[in-house]
Order: structure tokens, then C-alpha cells, then sequence
């Protein structure tokens, strides 16, 4: 289509485009040209010590960026294309700007298998840096207008291909160490491997910061009744202004949590409070990503 044509153009001439994947909207560019990438850090307002996620078409793609050894090439095996990104050693050679990695000896890659995102791969004919594409910090976007209120005229093109499926960022992955909880779970990693989930001292990978995913208004979580001036978020037997799932579906709460906090921040209410999320699967997830949105 056009759009997508206009965007690899964009993509191959240094700019920066915004694209869904199956998790969020991300803000792509060529994952080799820096002059790209500083791009996207300066749209996002992003820490420089914060590292990127390097998206590929394939494993093969992927082996050219990072030194893949047992233990990942089963993780790639059983769960790419999708949302599972590896932090991986970055291979001598391999051309990634030194602002994806943060100057780091890793690199996070993932295979995304999302439509659009997977044909702009192809289109461009080149890898692709993809954080979030919202405000460093800020609510991810799960549509093409949270992109747009975001981050305004900072981004020249949006692919608007409706609302994301996995509503969270990808789970990241380095070793046998879950850094980043996300769709792929703790649970469905143990089935290939066993996987601790842990968090290094240092980030060494998007998603790390305490403070993340924060709307602009104060956040109170485990609320089981809303406060004066609050926007009650629910979830099963907690109702409220919204809900993340009246039936009590944390899948569904996944993919509904940052349209959620989008509504909740753009409302009258001047705070917002979250019913309490079960911690089993991906809610896991989801409270690593409240948790984040709540701290100051």
C-alpha cells in the first residue's frame, strides 16, 4: 500500500516512522544509522543510556546482529515471530549504531509477527530500532491516536493499523533471566527452558527504569473502591470508571491496560487507582508495568 511504501522510503532516507506491533505502536528506524536513531531518542525524550530493541525479519536476520547460543535458539525456535525479545552478545561486525545498545556489548533483538511491522521490515530492507512510540516514560500506545497525542508533529508518519493484540511491551529474555515480564510468560518459558525471573543492577535492557509507563496523573494501585477525585480502573468484581476486564481475563486485561491509562489520564479525575491484577501469567506483566507507572 502507499503508507507503507511512503514509510520504508522515509525509513531508507534516516527518518523515523511509527509502526504497530502485536504488543505496542513502536517508533522504527534504520537500526544502523545513528544519525536515525538520535532521531528517536530525541522524538521520545529518551534517556541515552537506555538501550532499544533491534527488530528482524528472521532468525537468520537476527544471527547476523547477535551470537546466538543454545539456550536462545531454543527460546527463537518456540517463540518467534513474536513477542519474546532475547538480550544477546552483540556480534563483531554486525553494524548497529552504538545508541541502540546504549554502548553495551548486547543487543536486544526480537522477530515481531505483527502484519505491518513485518512488511515495513521487508519493505525497507533493514533492521529496525523500535522503542514504544509515546513520551520517554510516558502510557505505551496501543493505537495510533495514543502515538499521535504523544508525541504530535515529532513523528511524520503513523501506519495506522488499528489496536494492538498483546496490549504490553515484549518479555525480555538474557540468559535463563526474565529482565522484562510481557506476553510470553514465566510459565510458557519454563516449558523450553528453566527460566528465573531476576533484573540486573544496571539496565540492560528497555523497560528497566523504575519509573515507566507513567501517566501525568498520581497512580494508586490494589484500589478496591475508588478516592475523591479518583478514575477508578476495575478488574473482575471491582467495577469502576473503566475496567481492564469485568470477567476477571488477564489476557484481556493485557491488552487493555494502556488504552485504559490513556482514558484515565485524558478524564476530569485529578488521580487514578487500579483494582488489584493476580500476580499467576501475565499478570505478571501487568503489574510490572503498574508498579512502574506508579513510582515517583
Amino acid at each position: 500500500m502507499a503508507a507503507l511504501r511512503e514509510a520504508a522510503t522515509m525509513i531508507r532516507a534516516g527518518g523515523i516512522v511509527a509502526v504497530p506491533t502485536e504488543t505496542v505502536y513502536g517508533l522504527a528506524a534504520d537500526a544502523r544509522d545513528s544519525a536515525a536513531v538520535a532521531r528517536i531518542y530525541a522524538a521520545k525524550g529518551r534517556p541515552d543510556f537506555n538501550p532499544l530493541i533491534v527488530h528482524v525479519t528472521d532468525l537468520a536476520a537476527a544471527e547476523r546482529i547477535a551470537v546466538f547460543d543454545d539456550d536462545a535458539r531454543v527460546l527463537s525456535t518456540r517463540f518467534w515471530p513474536g513477542p519474546l525479545t532475547l538480550v544477546l552478545p552483540l556480534r563483531e561486525g554486525a553494524g548497529i549504531a552504538s545508541l541502540v545498545t546504549a554502548g553495551l556489548a548486547t543487543v536486544a533483538v526480537r522477530v515481531p509477527a505483527h502484519r505491518a511491522m513485518r512488511a515495513l521490515l521487508a519493505e525497507a530492507a533493514a533492521p529496525l530500532a523500535a522503542p514504544s512510540a509515546n513520551a520517554s516514560n510516558g502510557i505505551s500506545p496501543t493505537r495510533a491516536e495514543h502515538v499521535a497525542a504523544s508525541l504530535g508533529a515529532a513523528v511524520p508518519l503513523i501506519l495506522d493499523d488499528g489496536a494492538t493484540t498483546e496490549g504490553v511491551e515484549s518479555t525480555i529474555v538474557a540468559g535463563r533471566t526474565i529482565l522484562r515480564p510481557g506476553p510470553v510468560t514465566a510459565e510458557m518459558l519454563a516449558e523450553v527452558l528453566p527460566v528465573m525471573a531476576g533484573a540486573t543492577a544496571h539496565v540492560s535492557a528497555p523497560g528497566q527504569l523504575a519509573t515507566h509507563y507513567a501517566p501525568a496523573k498520581p497512580l494508586r494501585l490494589d484500589a478496591v473502591s475508588g478516592g475523591a477525585g479518583e478514575w477508578l480502573i476495575g478488574f473482575g468484581a471491582v467495577t469502576g470508571d473503566d475496567t481492564l476486564s469485568a470477567g476477571g481475563d488477564p489476557v484481556e486485561a493485557a491488552a487493555r491496560l494502556f488504552d485504559t491509562l490513556h482514558r484515565a489520564d485524558a478524564s476530569d479525575c485529578t488521580r487514578i487507582a487500579v483494582a488489584p491484577v493476580p500476580e499467576a501469567g501475565i499478570g505478571a506483566a501487568i503489574n510490572d508495568r503498574l508498579r512502574r507507572a506508579a513510582h515517583r
